[in-house]
């Protein structure tokens, strides 16, 4: 992973070199440990056994860290994902889940 790749899939790169103290090296480092988040791979099976109070802890939690990195396309995702959640709607939510597999396996590359 590059600045400029970043950049290109939409991070917003200057936000979250800043929270960095500007360090490009530790920056990309913690992309790489945000985006192997196991959270990731544990949130489709919660999903899937409907247990919205738990899936609403965990996407949360990586809300946090993923906005902390600046990932605006996968934050943007977790958001509205949350948000669905804490209202505690009843909808399919493997189409927005697999949309964020997506995403973050784009900025993996």
């Amino acid at each position: 992973m590059t600045i400029d790749k970043l950049r290109e899939l939409g991070a917003n790169v200057d936000e979250g070199l800043e929270r960095c103290m500007g360090m490009e090296d530790f920056y990309l480092e913690m992309i790489e440990l945000g985006l192997s988040d196991e959270r990731f791979e544990t949130l489709g099976p919660v999903l899937e056994k409907n247990d919205m109070d738990e899936a609403f802890e965990q996407f949360h939690a990586l809300k946090g860290v993923i906005g902390n990195l600046a990932l605006a396309p996968l934050y943007e995702t977790i958001c509205e994902i949350t948000e669905h959640l804490r209202a505690k709607e009843s909808i399919d939510y493997k189409p927005l889940y697999d949309k964020l597999i997506s995403q973050r396996n784009e900025f993996r590359g």
